[in-house]
């Protein structure tokens, strides 16, 4: 079971703002132990979720040192107007390299529910780790 603690760990540290390819290390247990193909799913999908979840926290909490409306960089302004435009439903992309960080950043410092976030950030993480599974399967 040691593949699936590495999973969760590399997907929970790819989803906070840390670099980390969790696709990578999936395709690589995949590959090697094919017939683990659900838990190493529901692991990556959770770790992954947790890891955006703690971002989600970050956001919240840095929203008491910097207000949304003194955000100048580039990346930060697009998620934010993803975020003003389409709500918590911006959440199903959180799984896009950088921006995906930023929009579970932005979620919290916007407070956006937390439930919903939650929902939709599972189910654009699950979603993409079963498209990795299935192209390896």
């Amino acid at each position: 079971m040691l593949e699936l603690w590495l999973m969760f760990s590399g997907a929970f540290l790819a989803a906070t703002l840390l670099p980390g390819g969790s696709e990578v290390l999936l395709i690589g247990l995949l590959n090697q132990q094919p017939e683990l193909w659900l838990e190493l799913l529901v692991v990556a999908s959770v770790g992954n979720t947790l890891g955006a979840i703690t971002s989600y926290y970050l956001g919240y909490v840095g929203r008491y040192a910097k207000s949304p409306d003194a955000i100048h960089s580039p990346r930060y302004q697009k998620a934010l107007g993803w975020i003003e435009r389409y709500g918590s439903w911006s959440l199903l992309l959180s799984w896009l390299p950088v921006i995906g960080d930023i929009l579970c950043l932005m979620a919290g410092w916007l407070k956006l529910p937390i439930t919903s976030s939650v929902v939709l950030i599972f189910i654009g993480k699950a979603l993409r780790y079963s498209l990795i599974a299935w192209a390896i399967i």
